[in-house]
């Protein structure tokens, strides 16, 4: 495939604390690689930049880290070719959300934020293309709508949420590695983990295809 194949075109990646450090460094280089300009999106609570922190549970591991400059409200879902949530749980920080002044806790705050407005309206346009690696449907879980009847695969951590929004889990082949599965659903691409190099590099390049399919499409 030719390089900078993706020129000209944006991505998107929604990342907090407790990322996988090789995962968002393979979208960086990967996407980089083949022309695309990849954005790193958070919320920053107005800030000018967060650091964020990667994982740290593995024995021995010095946790890197990571300066996000770009917040949600500055950008729209509409701006990128492609949408991706980070693996891990970026998905659950950035599901937080903060009730209005003087007012308790209802269940239909959890659509609240941002990081959750701003998929879903990605969901609502086929031509971007929405990657959800691992825990990633932890961020449309709160919307069960943009997920039923979708095609997916997850983390096992997340199933239940997500069999419970009504979307249909597609299950590695008998006698697979579970964790090397990815799943195409049209403009949602989902897969089981993330810890895996050689699966990051599978999905960034499932991820370009979806771009260039829907860019044939005119």
């Amino acid at each position: 495939m030719p390089d900078q194949v993706l020129a000209g075109r944006k991505i998107a990646v929604l990342v907090e604390s407790q990322y996988i450090a090789h995962e968002i460094g393979t979208y960086q280089q990967r996407f980089a690689a083949q022309g695309a300009q990849v954005d790193l999106v958070s919320r920053l609570w107005d800030n000018p930049a967060i650091t964020f922190v990667s994982e740290v549970e593995e024995a021995g591991h010095t946790p890197e880290t990571l300066e996000v400059r770009i917040d949600f409200a500055n950008v729209r879902a509409g701006d990128y070719a492609a949408i991706i949530m980070a693996a891990n749980y970026p998905s659950v920080r950035l599901r937080w959300f903060v009730p209005p002044p003087g007012q308790p806790i209802a269940p239909d705050m959890v659509r609240t934020a941002p990081a959750v407005q701003f998929f879903r309206e990605a969901m609502g346009n086929p031509r971007i293309i929405k990657g959800a690696p691992c825990h990633g449907l932890w961020l449309l879980t709160p919307n069960p709508d943009v997920l039923a009847g979708r095609r997916v695969t997850c983390n096992p951590v997340v199933l239940a949420d997500v069999v419970n929004t009504g979307a249909h889990f597609v299950a590695p082949p008998a006698g697979s590695d579970w964790s090397r599965h990815i799943v195409v659903d049209g403009d949602l691409v989902t897969s089981t983990s993330a810890h895996s190099v050689e699966l990051v590099e599978m999905f960034c390049d499932t991820i370009r295809d979806a771009i260039l399919a829907v860019a044939g499409q005119g």
